[in-house]
């Protein structure tokens, strides 16, 4: 009993201190204070209920603008996207699909927005998907998450069609523009029922992808919380919303800044100079980056980027892949010290946070641990390594999933003693910060040493002639694993003779074992998944070719 006092007043304090230090408390009036209280003391606290309490705390003010490349930019209140969000659930529930899984597979558009959050109300689970996926990746998507219903948008409608979806009758099959309004019922007068989840299916940058599960207990909130803590933001936040909508990532910041009751402008997709035009256009306060879109902004180049007037912006997030150290300090130099690195998945949340300061001391680094996290670094015996030395990154805390869907061998796979990982093996350094270094299955052992592909790749990036770099093991019948490193280089270096100049480069600053022994010069950008994640299994299959050091193979 003491420690559940203990327990309700430490999360009372933590939410109290948040809206003190975010401005929130000073925008709550009678009617948001009691929603949220009803709401609460019900225990619904997931994000169904942002819209209900801002909905009734501030119903006029902005939730999202949508600003798309082509059309006017389309606005909608807090309060209008409670209602949608009720007519949704509706309209599920009379189709019934309450309990059951829907598929979304669009582009960012406002109605993403309102099905993740009307399905929950429904009880029935929101899966999201690429709109990139092939009509094959669609079909085993669908029947292995048992979809019966999907809501797509023309520009995947083929796609659609040529999938194999026993599972989804054509009455469940709702096109934005068109059959979506069939889908939007008068809304019934009920709280959120929440009983629903969140799917979201992993990269697959090394295999089928995995569907995590993402539920909304009670916990979870005092967890944001605790990291919300740690940022700049705001109630008064314009948050500018560039990644894509079926990923964690911009799912995840887009809820937590509406938390607060920010506005959110979305892009459909996304464009780094327009990224600077919307910032400048809505004084844009906060938003989050993947590496590969971070890496973009910047070779825009200082001219172009010093036309748009980002001073507004305040924090910018950078997460879901390695973060290259050169990249968060030329970032610094055009924006400010306002670049944070974050690391976490789609298991496990937030698990880390580099703060200005953390990139400054240790750059690459993905900070320290958030509150609520307790990291432990193992090595293959299950014995925690001292700082310094490279271990597999396993968590426990208040966001880790419910487990893989119907996948109940990868969930126990992941798992030790309560600690989620999700592969990643990490150090942590004199500072305190960690860093990642690599995948698990990523690791080279070469000559019998375990060589770390992100120490590499680290050097590379550090050179002037690099635009980008992927490092990989290839199996050789001499070394077990051949080191391969995979280049991009900078506009104007010359190809002839890269190779060579690279190896030496590397030779003045690895161990012997470390030097690459090939060097492939590409001609076109590494090959990435949508959220910026260099596929390896391909650069792999091409590199089975290259050959032995005097063969470095160039293209």
């Amino acid at each position: 009993m003491r420690q559940a006092a203990a327990s309700a007043f430490s999360r009372i304090e933590n939410a109290a201190a948040l809206a003190v230090q975010s401005g929130l408390v000073w925008t709550f009036g009678a009617r948001g204070a009691l929603t949220a209280g009803r709401l609460l003391a019900k225990g619904k606290s997931g994000p169904s209920a942002i819209y209900r309490i801002h909905g009734a705390n501030t119903p006029d003010k902005a939730a999202l603008v949508y600003d798309p490349a082509r059309g006017r930019p389309v606005r909608y209140s807090y309060a209008e996207l409670d209602t949608l969000c009720d007519r949704v659930a509706t309209g599920l529930r009379r189709r019934g699909l309450a309990g059951q899984s829907v598929l979304v597979m669009m582009k960012n558009c406002p109605e993403y927005m309102v099905l993740g959050t009307g399905a929950s109300r429904a009880g029935a689970a929101q899966v999201t998907i690429s709109w990139r996926s092939t009509a094959a990746e669609l079909t085993y998507l669908a029947g292995h998450c048992g979809a019966r219903a999907i809501v797509y948008d023309a520009a995947v409608a083929q796609t659609i069609e040529r999938a194999e979806l026993p599972g989804i009758p054509r009455d469940n099959r709702f096109e934005i523009g068109s059959s979506f309004e069939k889908l939007l019922d008068a809304p019934e007068a009920s709280d959120a029922n929440e009983d629903g989840a969140v799917v979201i299916y992993t990269s697959g940058t090394t295999g089928k992808p995995k569907g995590a599960v993402r539920k909304f207990n009670k916990e979870l909130l005092p967890a944001v919380f605790r990291f919300l803590r740690e940022t700049p933001f705001r109630a008064d936040d314009v948050h500018l919303a560039a990644c894509p909508l079926y990923h964690t990532t911009a799912f995840g910041f887009i809820n937590m800044s509406q938390i607060l009751g920010a506005t959110i402008v979305l892009m459909d997709e996304f464009d780094p100079e327009r990224f600077l035009a919307l910032i400048e256009k809505h004084r844009v306060t906060t938003t989050v980056l993947v590496p590969t879109m971070l890496h973009r902004l910047l070779s825009l180049g200082e001219d172009v980027i010093k036309r748009y007037d980002t001073r507004s912006l305040r924090a910018l997030f950078c997460t879901s892949a390695p973060l290259p150290g050169p990249d968060s300090d030329r970032a610094m130099e055009l924006f400010g010290d306002i670049v944070f690195n974050l690391y976490g998945s789609t298991e496990t949340g937030i698990v880390t946070l580099a703060k200005p300061s953390d990139l400054r001391t240790s750059p690459g680094t993905i900070g320290r641990s958030v509150a609520g996290n307790d990291i432990r670094l193992l090595d293959d015996e299950g014995r925690e390594v001292p700082d310094g030395a490279i271990g597999e990154l396993f968590t426990k805390n208040a966001m880790l999933v419910a487990g893989y869907h119907e996948d109940e061998a990868a969930t126990r796979g992941s798992m030790r003693d309560g600690y989620f990982s999700v592969g990643d093996l990490a150090r942590r350094d004199e500072h305190g910060c960690y860093h990642i270094e690599g995948r698990k299955r990523d690791m080279i052992i070469s000559g019998g040493v375990n060589v770390y592909p992100a120490e590499v790749e680290a050097t590379l990036e550090a050179c002037s002639e690099i635009d980008e770099v992927a490092v990989v093991g290839v199996p050789d019948p001499e070394w077990g694993e051949r080191v391969t490193a995979f280049v991009v280089l900078k506009p104007g270096v010359p190809a002839e003779g890269a190779d060579a100049r690279l190896r030496a480069y590397c030779k003045e600053r690895l161990a012997g074992p470390k030097v690459p022994r090939a060097i492939v010069v590409l001609t076109e950008p590494l090959p990435r998944n949508p959220t910026g994640k260099v596929l390896k299994r391909e650069l792999r299959a091409s590199a089975h070719g290259t050959g032995n050091q005097e063969e470095a193979t160039r293209r």
